[in-house]
């Protein structure tokens, strides 16, 4: 595994999603209670920016179209998306979200 941190766990307050880029990738880092999960930043669905979007327990959702994904797994959970997205396992390490990129 290649863990690489991408951000302070303050910086993504419980109930949010930021984006960070991490090697060459834009990805949507999401704190669920106090579990942090990382996700492409983009909605299969048409490209949308998913740390845009609002989280919602353990999915977050596309601001355009309202499409919702699993923060788990990258499976939508909602139309209009029908093709899952890449995850990434996160974890926190001290006070930094790590996030393996491999």
């Amino acid at each position: 595994m290649a863990w690489k941190r991408v951000a302070a766990a303050s910086e993504v307050p419980a109930g949010e999603v930021r984006v960070f880029a991490v090697d060459g990738r834009s990805l949507a880092v999401a704190n669920a209670g106090g579990d942090f999960y990382a996700i492409d930043d983009v909605c299969s669905h048409d490209g949308g920016p998913l740390g845009e979007g609002a989280v919602w327990g353990t999915q977050v959702e596309c601001p355009r179209h309202g499409a919702r994904f699993d923060l788990k797994t990258g499976r939508p959970t909602t139309l209009p998306a029908v093709v899952p997205v890449r995850t990434y396992p996160a974890r926190l390490q001290g006070e930094d979200v790590e996030v393996d990129v491999d």
